[in-house]
């Protein structure tokens, strides 16, 4: 069965305004499911945790339980998520807890391809320690990274490999778990930015074998909260950035620094919420074993949004392909394997700043710039050029939606 769009538009209150919403990379609109449980929680457990009177226990429960959505969200233990403002801060934070794990002459690769998140939190803490910066650059003819540029990075004093699971400019879904092999291989661990990956497919860190992950609800249905992975056992290496008196025990508490935002953390839930009324609306409950059900269900919810999602993408691609001075940057194909539906392109003659605002009358969004992915669009040339014109769809997203846009860019490309 494709996916039910309607019954996916009504789920999400802020699409009734009319505005086909094609910015998403920036932000998604979230479902009722999560917007419910934030409003409840402020409506009825606006106190503090901790104490031993019932709102309060009742109030550290719903928190609890959105962290342990978020664990399941991405298959890892409660203790192992870091729940914080952004993923900016949330590796700032992490940064400085892993200052104790490198010593003089030890290296450090970044990418010039990652949103500057993770990028600039590891030049900075190198310029505080006798650490090296080693480049992973993207090849100009693709806009992506190859594997065989790292191999030649890698070697005995590396010590951390910082790169995306997919481009938020040109879309591409980068081979992480084959990374990652090859970067543990070489004795170091990784730091993947899924950001741009995770409101399109299912995050599994264990199939991953990643040592640190971090993406951002609010770029997933959810609200303004950064999820931050860290393995336990790097976890429990990890210096606390908390209070001297706070028992580090739990673990996330290190990088916790004032508490997570309560009534934030009581509504992700929500966001599985959303996911498993869209498998049962399309699947046969009955079919669900009862062992990892809630993954399985995820697992199929996801394959319902790929589907659907690679056939936008199509469409859009197909036409931008077909206009004569239209450049797309990154992968033209849309193949589900390869890339998302976030497809950024230039036109010849044209500033990327010149677009967007001639569609915003007619209530289409999208959007120009570098979107923090300052580098590469430094190393590509675009910078003159006011960065990309850049359409995140999602899942909600319709494909006449996609044919409004089609027509309003056929008018002004």
């Amino acid at each position: 069965m494709p996916l039910d769009v309607e019954f996916v538009r009504r789920q999400f209150p802020a699409l009734s305004s009319g505005w086909a919403l094609m910015d998403n990379a920036g932000g998604s609109v979230m479902p009722r499911q999560v917007s419910d449980l934030a409003s409840d929680y402020m409506r009825r457990y606006q106190v503090q945790l901790g104490a031993s009177y019932g709102l309060s226990v009742e109030a550290g429960e719903l928190v609890a339980d959105g962290r342990q959505a978020m664990a399941d969200f991405v298959g890892a233990d409660p203790d192992e998520i870091i729940l914080g403002p952004s993923t900016t801060i949330n590796l700032e934070l992490l940064a400085g807890s892993l200052r104790g794990l490198f010593e003089p002459g030890d290296e450090l690769v970044v990418t010039h391809l990652d949103h500057e998140s993770n990028v600039g939190v590891w030049r900075r803490l190198a310029e505080t320690l006798d650490v090296t910066v080693r480049e992973w650059t993207l090849r100009p003819e693709t806009a992506s990274l190859e594997l065989d540029d790292l191999e030649p990075l890698l070697n005995d004093r590396t010590r951390l490999v910082c790169f995306t699971h997919c481009s938020n400019i040109a879309g591409q879904i980068l081979d992480v778990a084959a990374i990652t092999e090859r970067v543990h291989a070489a004795g170091a661990k990784v730091c993947v930015d899924g950001v741009a990956f995770a409101p399109h497919r299912r995050v599994d860190v264990r199939a991953l074998g990643v040592d640190i992950y971090a993406l951002s609800l609010y770029k997933t249905y959810g609200p303004h909260v950064g999820l931050l992975y860290v393995r336990r056992d790097l976890l429990q290496q990890a210096a606390s950035r908390n209070h001297y008196f706070v028992d580090d025990s739990k673990l996330n508490l290190k990088l916790e620094p004032g508490n997570t935002n309560y009534e934030l953390a009581a509504s992700l839930p929500g966001i599985l919420d959303y996911f498993e009324a869209l498998e049962s609306h399309h699947f046969d409950l009955e079919a669900v074993p009862a062992k990892g059900a809630r993954s399985v269900r995820l697992n199929r919810a996801f394959e319902l949004i790929t589907e659907h999602e690679e056939r936008l993408a199509k469409r859009l691609l197909d036409y931008l392909r077909s206009k004569a001075g239209v450049r797309i940057v990154g992968p033209e194909g849309h193949d589900r394997a390869t890339r998302v539906p976030t497809v950024s392109f230039t036109v010849e003659g044209q500033k990327s700043s010149s677009i967007p605002p001639r569609l915003d009358p007619h209530r289409v969004a999208i959007r120009y710039g570098h979107f923090y992915a300052y580098r590469p669009i430094r190393d590509l040339g675009l910078m003159d050029n006011d960065g990309v014109v850049r359409v995140s769809l999602v899942h909600y997203n319709t494909e006449a939606e996609v044919d409004r846009l089609i027509e309003l860019l056929d008018s002004v490309l």
